[in-house]
């Protein structure tokens, strides 16, 4: 009788990545919770078993490559096989405008962003067999230049094209690689980031509403299923079309 296959998902102790952790272990995956609040992932893990899923949190900072070393350490150690899906969701951001951006700040952002998804997708590949399947989460500013997110617009648009250079790389060894660039996404962060969040971005978004976290892991059930199996190195705005929509003169 074959395993159940197993995904390790960073940034799972909330939001999107939370949301993710818990469709895969519905769709019978054994998920590796991974998040730098061990607590958090703890409690993320506890509620996907209570609900009939497999689940075990494991804490890492990935930014920093012993801890993402100990981590696969650990992952080999208590499954005896490598992960046949890794989803590289955690992220940070700082509202600051360049000049005060502090160079704390910034390598904090790098570091989490991109680093962090360059080691976890290093080590990862080192085991990984063929079929295994890669999925970033960017943003919408992966295109477009967001204002006063200068360090997480950067990162983002490295995972893009970071994204497309491993997709390259790992394609001889079976390993597909592709980024879904999530729009406006209602989770705890952007509830805190103004009153009327849901309202005001509903209102530009062509499908007149915001997303879910369960878009996003839609999503990603629809680039690791059998079907996709010949996508990889492509973005996939789940956006409800807010970053097609091009500037226009009101009266041209």
């Amino acid at each position: 009788m074959s395993q159940p296959p197993l995904a390790i998902v960073t940034g799972a102790a909330g939001g999107i990545g939370r949301s993710i952790a818990a469709e895969l272990a519905v769709q019978q995956w054994i998920v590796v919770v991974n998040d730098i609040d061990k607590a958090a992932a703890t409690q993320t893990a506890e509620d996907i078993c209570k609900h009939g899923g497999e689940a075990v949190a494991i804490s890492c900072d990935i930014g920093d490559q012993a801890s993402v070393s100990e981590l696969f350490c650990t992952i080999q150690h208590q499954f005896s096989r490598p992960a046949n899906l890794l989803v590289n969701n955690a992220a940070v951001q700082t509202w600051s405008s360049i000049d005060e951006l502090s160079i704390e700040d910034w390598q904090k952002t790098i570091n989490t962003n991109l680093t962090g998804c360059f080691l976890m997708t290093k080590h990862f590949a080192k085991a990984a067999t063929r079929g295994s399947s890669i999925i970033n989460i960017g943003s919408g500013c992966n295109h477009l230049a967001f204002p006063s997110l200068v360090d997480y617009t950067a990162s983002k648009g490295g995972i893009e094209m970071f994204t497309k250079s491993a997709a390259l790389e790992l394609g001889s060894r079976g390993i597909r690689v592709n980024c879904i660039a999530p729009g406006a996404i209602a989770t705890e962060r952007t509830a805190a980031e103004t009153g009327n969040y849901n309202q005001s971005w509903a209102a530009i978004t062509p499908l007149q509403r915001i997303g879910t976290p369960e878009d996003i892991a839609n999503a990603v059930l629809l680039l690791i299923d059998a079907k996709a199996g010949f996508i990889t190195g492509q973005t996939i705005n789940v956006d409800g079309g807010l970053f097609s929509r091009a500037i226009w003169p009101e009266n041209y």
